[in-house]
């Protein structure tokens, strides 16, 4: 595998292994029915992105289908942006509705958003059902016309559709609508869009299939190994691997870094779909492929931030500091990032270095991506990483800075109302035999772990308001003990340390692995609290250690310049960096270009110009 550089050792990572095939009894996610957010800043997002959720008109986000399916589009209005009706690939973005409706029932309980899934569900069925009448095969379901594949298998489709990666987009809401909400008109819907899938590639021959890969198919291969496990039907396994991309598949099998000059979200879902190939096949090509790729991807092609590409494209390895403009970081790579990053963590649970790349990326990233001024959550397209830098900087042809309620339909929306409605999905996980509990991430939040009886509720002011973070057992254990870990980051230091009940109980927390309380006998009552030391460090870029972003703890810091722009990176030195004790918040103040900075948390950056990568000069004060 490959070595580990400079990023990494700073972040703390180790570039991570591929583990052992078959491990039934490894970590994995605990329903999201079963944990809830606490007042803390993820529930802000979670909360703001579920107003949206329930106050966008339906029937508007219909249209397009309704249109293309020959049914009445009366009393509806058209969208705007990538949902327009002359868009090329529009409706890609709905399937990012119907699984954040899904999360918000899963989690919530939200009736309101259990209903507005299903009626679209209902409505999408209809369209389905009228397929002879407009000329469609069977199955098929999309806001354009069949004929659009037509072209794309002949290779003349020149409109800039992407169709298949609607395709995706569409049927992995439906899954998620029968997975969460246990609908059967959505599996039924599902299974036949599948079917037409099957019929459609099923009659090409390799290389017309292989050729066809080349137009961005989104993650056809992984929807569609999800399918198979969750309908155990082999038969989506088999067309999901039809999607297998040789031309990206094969550089990664063999460790070779060919990223440069690709599409970057266009790759990330594939390797996703090879990890859950991985898992059905059991064939380790398919983990070396994923693995490799993220670890190419984390410690050659990322920023401090945690996001990655340019324009949304790949660059050389390690050319970082060389790319510090305004589009960098596009959001829906770090979604697709951390989906990835969970699978593998999953396959090799005793490392940090996937949770703490995805404590990083989320914190840094993905909360900061959401608007928090505005009450419908609306986020950002590219984080901008260039000197004097402001968020909500977008491209001009996404139709503005911060998305819209109906006139954006980015993909980065779409992914957004994912992430702000699935927050709690990663924090705890547990084994089949509900033996051991992993806590993988630190925000405040109630486990409810109906196996053992138990609650575990996390109360912590982390990262910005202390080290701390405190869980406290509740309920009444059954079935004997069970086990505890607990990530203790490679970011914290060797002052680390668990109690139980108050005493510093033998157990070790070393940073970079998880402190295990073992064979305990739970009581309604007990408490751990977990202390993680935060200092200050530089995060040198891969192409220039002259050039550095500063970080406390997880979090990245930027510098505060209002409305300042700025043409350059400035020169910070680094031992005038001083932390301004009794503030609420994390500020710091340091000296750059001569003049008196504050810095803060990178994700509390709105509404102001900032900046995060510097020209670094002297050395932070010990």
């Amino acid at each position: 595998m490959l070595s580990s550089n400079p990023l990494g050792l700073l972040f703390g990572l180790l570039v991570v292994a591929q583990p052992t095939f078959g491990q039934s009894s490894g970590p994995r996610p605990f329903d999201m029915s079963t944990v809830s957010l606490t007042n803390s800043r993820w529930m802000d997002n979670q909360n703001r992105t579920v107003t949206y959720l329930k106050w966008v008109d339906v029937d508007r986000l219909l249209y397009n289908f309704r249109a293309n399916h020959g049914l009445s589009t009366q009393g509806a209005s058209q969208n705007g942006g990538w949902d327009a009706p002359n868009f090329p690939f529009r409706t890609h973005a709905q399937g990012h509705y119907l699984t954040a409706w899904s999360h918000c029932y899963a989690s919530l309980r939200d009736d309101e958003c259990r209903d507005r899934a299903t009626y679209f569900v209902s409505e999408l069925a209809k369209c389905q059902a009228n397929n002879d009448a407009v000329g469609f095969g069977a199955g098929y379901l999309s806001g354009f016309p069949e004929s659009e594949f037509d072209a794309l298998e002949a290779r003349t489709l020149n409109n800039g559709n992407v169709p298949y990666y609607a395709i995706h987009k569409t049927m992995a809401g439906l899954l998620d609508v029968w997975r969460h909400v246990g609908d059967t008109t959505a599996r039924d819907v599902l299974l036949a869009l599948a079917g037409w899938v099957d019929s459609r590639t099923g009659r090409l021959s390799y290389e017309q299939m292989q050729a066809m890969l080349g137009t961005e198919f989104g993650g056809m291969n992984d929807v569609l190994a999800d399918l198979s496990s969750q309908s155990g039907d082999k038969r989506w396994l088999e067309v999901a691997q039809r999607f297998d991309h040789a031309a990206v598949f094969d550089p990664l099998a063999s460790e070779q870094d060919k990223l440069n000059g690709l599409h970057a979200n266009t790759q990330v879902p594939k390797w996703i779909g090879a990890v859950l190939e991985y898992k059905a096949t059991g064939d380790a090509r398919y983990l070396d492929i994923a693995t490799n790729a993220w670890n190419f991807t984390v410690y050659a092609h990322s920023y401090a931030i945690g996001g990655n590409s340019q324009a949304e494209h790949f660059h050389e390895p390690n050319a970082i500091a060389k790319y510090l403009v305004e589009d960098t970081a596009e959001a829906c790579n770090t979604y697709n990032m951390l989906r990835l990053t969970r699978e593998l963590w999953a396959l090799d649970p005793g490392s940090t270095a996937y949770f703490d790349f995805y404590e990083r990326a989320l914190l840094n990233h993905l909360l900061g991506q959401q608007n928090p001024a505005d009450p419908h959550g609306h986020v950002t397209y590219f984080t901008p990483l260039n000197p004097g830098g402001r968020r909500g900087v977008g491209p001009a042809w996404g139709g503005g800075t911060w998305s819209t309620d109906y006139d954006s339909f980015w993909c980065c929306q779409g992914t957004a109302l994912e992430t702000n409605t699935k927050l709690m999905d990663s924090v705890y996980w547990h084994d089949e035999a509900a033996s051991r509990l992993w806590v993988n991430l630190f925000t405040p939040s109630v486990l409810r772990w109906e196996e053992r009886g138990v609650t575990v509720t996390q109360e912590t002011a982390f990262p910005a308001g202390g080290d701390t973070i405190t869980l406290t057992i509740g309920g009444n254990a059954t079935g004997g003990s069970w086990d505890m870990h607990i990530r203790i980051p490679s970011w914290t230091t060797s002052d680390a340390e668990v109690r139980v009940n108050e005493e510093k109980v033998n157990i070790a927390a070393v940073p970079g692995t998880y402190a295990s309380i073992e064979g305990r006998e739970w009581k309604g009552g007990d408490v751990i609290r977990v202390r993680l030391p935060m200092t200050l460090r530089t995060v040198p870029a891969n192409d220039d250690p002259g050039v550095a972003a500063l970080a406390y703890g997880p979090m990245v810091l930027s510098g505060n310049y209002g409305s300042t722009s700025l043409s350059s990176l400035p020169t910070l030195e680094l031992d005038s960096v001083k932390r301004v004790e009794g503030d609420d918040g994390l500020v710091f103040t340091a000296t750059a270009d001569g003049q008196t900075v504050t810095l803060g948390p990178f994700y509390d950056a709105h509404g102001i110009n900032y900046n995060v990568y510097w020209v670094t000069n002297g050395r932070l004060p010990e």
